[in-house]
Order: C-alpha cells, then structure tokens, then sequence
C-alpha cells in the first residue's frame, strides 16, 4: 500500500511525548486523516485531559476503553495460572498488554474503515514486534505504520523540537528521565540512570512500593482464595478481578512487595535493563504456586514447569494468538481443576512469608506422611524400591570394581596433596 493510499489510520495512544508528536508527522507525511485509541488498562492519572490534548494534536477523534477487566481475567489470569515468568523473574507486565491493545486497535481500525494502525515503539525494542504480529494475527490486511523506523527524530530533543513545531501539548512530559510503562498489573521503568546496571535505582523513581525501610514495621496477614486456579477472594471476601488487584496493589505497595531489577535479553538480540513494581501480581503468583504445591501430583507439576517456561516466552515475544499459545492453555486448564482453596500470607518489608495453605482437594494428608506404621504404606516396601530405583548405579560401580578396581567415588585425587 503506498503512502498515498492511507486515507484514515488508528493510532495507539498513550498521550506520551511520541504518540503525540506522531499524530501531526502522520497527517503531514501521509496526508490521512489520524483517529487516536487509548485502553485503560489501569493507568489511572495518566488519564486526565487525553481527549483534549489529542484533538489539539490533531486527531479527529480519540476512543478510551476501559478494559481493565478484560485485561485481567483473559490475559493476567491465563499467564498466572500457567506460572509463566520470563527469565526467572519478569511477571510480563507489559507483554501481555499488547494484544489486547492490538485487539481493541484492530476492531476500532475495522469500524472507522481505516487502511492501517499505527503504534509509537522504538525500532529496538520487543513491543513493535507484540502490535505488529497480534494485528497479523487479527487482520493480515491492515498496514501498520511504524513512525521510529521512518522518520528523522532521533532523540527527545528532536521530539520536543517537532511538538514545539506543530504546537503539540507536551509540556508535561519534558520533566522524566524515565521510560515508563504503567497498567494496573505492573509499572516498569527503564533508562535514566538505569542504562548503567551498576548504578543502584533511586528511591524517588519508584511509584507504587515504599522503601523496605519505609515499609509498616508489623507484619500484615492476608488470605487469597482461588477457585481452579483463579483468585477471587481476599480475607474471605469475594471481589472482581480490578477489585482484588486494586486492594493488593495497595497493600503490597505499602509492605514494599514485588519490587524486580533486572537485565533481560530482548527478542530483538540486545540486552536490556528494567525496574518493574508488580505488588498485587508477585504476590498472587507466590499463592498460586504455593495452592499448586499441595493440589498437583509430582510428575503434573514438574511438567507444567517446563510449560511455563515456554509460555512466558511465547508472551514475551508476542506470539499471544499463536497456536501453541492456546493450546498450552489446554494444558494448563486441565491442571488447575483442583487448584481451589485459600493460601494465608504474612507481608513484612518486601518478603512475603507463607503462612498456611488449605484445599479441598489436597494430596498432601498428615497421616500418610507421618512416620508410623500405616495400611496406606508400608515402610518395608521401600526395600525393593530402593534396591530398583539404584539398580543402573549399582550395575555401573560393580563393572568399575570387576578386577579389584575402584568405583571413580573412591579412587583418590593425587592432585589435591601438596608435597612438604
């Protein structure tokens, strides 16, 4: 599609300094007429006045959705209950938020009749790769439009240059270093001085925690229900998904909960440094596991961990409409069918300390784990299981001591002996 072929285009805006700055570089290098989206998804402050600065940056016309509940009960929940942390520690804040963003972009792009979408992410980083593949995924038609693989502006500078220009309202944001993304799962902060991973995180960048040291010195005890691996209630109290997340993010934020500084390696080939705050999220996860370390036998919860492993990085890179993507969630539903029952927490200064767990479906009984004789087992029996359980070592040490050798255990290492 030539560029004089888009007459009409959806754009994802956030009311940042680049989404703003590229509804004027839209008209004026495709000559189209510029239609705004904006998904709440929880950024709350981030808000106010955005229908006022996009018609003054030249939209025609801005929709806001709120599509918090959305966002949590298809999206957070799914990857919650799959367990899916990518390397080790991001909760994929971001990463999940981008389909549903690309959903909204592509119905609203089909309603206004629009030839394209368009998004405000960097050439460098993994979320023109989450737009672009979902809106594949949901419209193969639509051309998107990339404005930091096009246009000239290369810095922020240059982007206050171009605002001030096209008299675009932006003066708001010239004030912070910091690239922030926020919804009501996490707030992620990179660059500033966090483009140094030596350099520690200043305390006025964080948001939504307390300082550990700032942090209630009493502990705060709480209760999470689940029903088949969902939560639903808080200290017995049963609440929707952007209740419970509001409350806990508020109560973790105080207790200093769910605080992550780490380096991870982007899709697009470099690393990155990011500092994400995800109170309520951390600290739902920490109960899901422990709900699952009583309702799921061995062998299922070992697998579902390398699950996990592959789901988390089919969100992180995008490929949340893929295939595969919905069929681990096959998977994942079958397990969490006895994944119901309550998980007792204790937050204290950044730690959360389990405090009980209790299903109606646990494996876990105190009289088969005690040490006493049972009908259920009998510890005579492990005679013979041992004995097969040992069997490969067993044949391999008897073919290394055939011959009056040594098994390698017991053959000694001259070389750790040092000579007076």
């Amino acid at each position: 599609m030539a560029t004089s072929e888009v007459k009409k285009v959806v754009l994802a805006y956030s009311g940042g300094l680049d989404t703003s700055v590229i509804v004027p570089w839209l008209k004026n290098n495709y000559g189209c007429e510029v239609v705004c989206f904006c998904a709440d998804l929880g950024q709350e402050e981030e808000l106010d006045g955005l229908e006022e600065k996009a018609l003054a940056s030249g939209a025609s016309n801005l929709y806001v959705r709120d599509l918090r509940e959305e966002f949590l009960t298809d999206f957070v929940y799914p990857t919650l209950r799959a367990g899916a942390v990518y390397e080790r520690e991001y909760l994929l804040g971001t990463s999940f938020a981008r389909p549903l963003i690309a959903k909204h972009l592509v119905e609203i792009a089909e309603r206004e009749k629009a030839d394209a979408v368009a998004h405000g992410c960097t050439g460098k980083g993994n979320d023109q790769v989450r737009f672009e593949v979902s809106t594949m995924a949901l419209n193969p038609k639509l051309k998107t439009i990339a404005p930091w693989r096009e246009w000239d502006i290369r810095s922020r500078e240059d982007a206050l240059a171009y605002a001030e220009e096209f008299r675009v309202p932006v003066s708001h944001t010239e004030k912070d270093i910091y690239s922030r993304d926020r919804n009501i799962f996490h707030l992620s902060h990179e660059g500033g001085l966090l483009e140094n991973p030596w350099n520690e995180p200043e305390s006025p960048m964080y948001q939504l925690t307390n300082e550990p040291e700032r942090a209630p010195d009493e502990a705060e005890y709480i209760e999470i229900g689940f029903l088949q691996g969902n939560p639903n209630s808080l200290n017995g109290e049963e609440m929707n998904a952007v209740e419970l997340f509001t409350t806990l993010n508020r109560l973790g934020g105080t207790h200093s909960i769910g605080r992550t500084d780490i380096v991870e390696n982007r899709l697009v080939g470099m690393k990155s440094r990011g500092v994400y705050e995800t109170p309520a999220g951390t600290i739902i996860h920490r109960a899901h596991q422990l709900l699952e370390s009583i309702c799921l036998d061995k062998h299922t919860m070992q697998y579902k961990d390398t699950v996990a492993t592959k789901y988390a990085e089919l969100v992180y890179n995008g490929m949340w409409y893929s295939k595969l993507r919905v069929a681990l969630d096959g998977f994942v539903d079958v397990t969490q069918k006895t994944v119901t029952g309550a998980v007792r927490l204790k937050l204290y200064k950044g730690n959360i300390i389990v405090a009980g767990r209790k299903s109606p479906y646990s494996l876990y009984r105190e009289d088969y784990a005690s040490f006493g004789e049972e009908d259920v087992y009998n510890q005579q029996d492990a005679h013979g299981f041992i004995q097969l359980f040992g069997l490969p070592i067993k044949v391999e040490a008897m073919l290394q001591t055939e011959g009056g050798g040594t098994t390698d255990y017991m053959r000694p290492d001259y070389s750790k002996f040092k000579r007076d």
